[in-house]
């Protein structure tokens, strides 16, 4: 099983995108995790869901050109996820972020994506956590279908402020919407000092992941104070017989302290250790689990 790696696009936002894209491909990653993130990311699905598939072909050949391939195109529909979160109350907010959803499929198939994430939604003041968690398996069990349907796979990034800010809520979540996946991210729990041996258990639910450095009290974080132990995680993978890409996601915005790491060299710190770690689990792969499980 080979390590695929993808880079986010969205890491190095001060640089026009193929700029971006260059240094991905001269970082020498498999793919690019594509953000659609009004205002905040390249490109924004605003103007790119104008035409979704010529853009999504468009987006393809920036790709391939580069030797690339697109590992996941992550869409969200404002810089406040709360605005048209899928299970936003008002149901012409809800609606947008359906027809949204079905542009997003157009656009990730013409760009030759086999994987889209979203944002699972909100936990809404007003009204009880039983309603708000009711409409939301609806919504995402809806996606899970369409996504299906355009031979896609569609994940949601359990994330800090979300409906499923804990890995217990996150495994509720994939078990009441049939079909749902996950975007994996550690760092979410990380940051609220959740042991990786808690957030294991997701793995076997994941299409996607997402790794960054993390600690406790910081979604993000450099190499050297990271805690997550990336050999059990990726230990943890290949016991799944995981099958996606391992996107190295640091992102540079004003939000969880998420501006104060080096995103270039952070990116290539990580990547090598995610490469050797698992080439050593290639090689020895009885030992190297011994150790890792030891370590937690």
């Amino acid at each position: 099983m080979k390590l695929r790696l993808a880079c986010a696009d969205f890491t190095f936002p001060l640089l026009p995108h193929d700029s971006a894209l260059d240094l991905i491909s001269m970082l020498d990653f498999d793919g690019v995790d594509v953000g659609l993130f009004e205002q905040r990311s390249h490109l924004w699905p605003s103007k790119e869901f104008k035409s979704p598939s010529k853009q999504g072909q468009r987006l393809e050949k920036w790709l391939l050109n580069r030797g690339l391939r697109c590992a996941d195109v992550f869409l969200q529909l404002d810089p406040d996820f709360i605005r048209y979160a899928v299970n936003h109350p008002d149901k012409s907010r809800r609606q947008h972020a359906r027809d949204s959803f079905l542009k997003l499929l157009e656009y990730a198939r013409a760009s030759g994506a086999s994987h889209v994430t979203t944002l699972p939604g909100v936990e809404f003041e007003g009204e009880s956590s039983r309603d708000s968690w009711g409409r939301c398996c609806d919504e995402l069990a809806w996606r899970v279908e369409q996504a299906r349907n355009h031979q896609i796979v569609f994940g949601v990034e359990a994330h800090v402020g979300s409906i499923a800010p804990t890995p217990a809520k996150a495994l509720r979540l994939v078990s009441e919407a049939p079909g749902l996946t996950l975007t994996l991210d550690y760092t979410h729990f990380t940051r609220n000092g959740v042991p990786d041996s808690a957030v294991e258990p997701l793995v076997a639910f994941a299409t996607h992941f997402h790794a960054r450095g993390a600690r406790k009290g910081r979604l993000q974080a450099s190499f050297t104070q990271n805690t997550i132990n990336y050999g059990r995680v990726l230990t943890a993978l290949k016991l799944a017989k995981y099958k996606g890409y391992v996107g190295v996601e640091y992102v540079w915005i004003d939000w969880q302290h998420c501006n104060e790491v080096d995103n270039l060299s952070e990116t290539i710190l990580l990547r090598d250790h995610l490469r050797s770690t698992w080439n050593s689990l290639k090689t020895d792969f009885t030992r190297i689990h011994h150790d890792e499980t030891a370590v937690s």
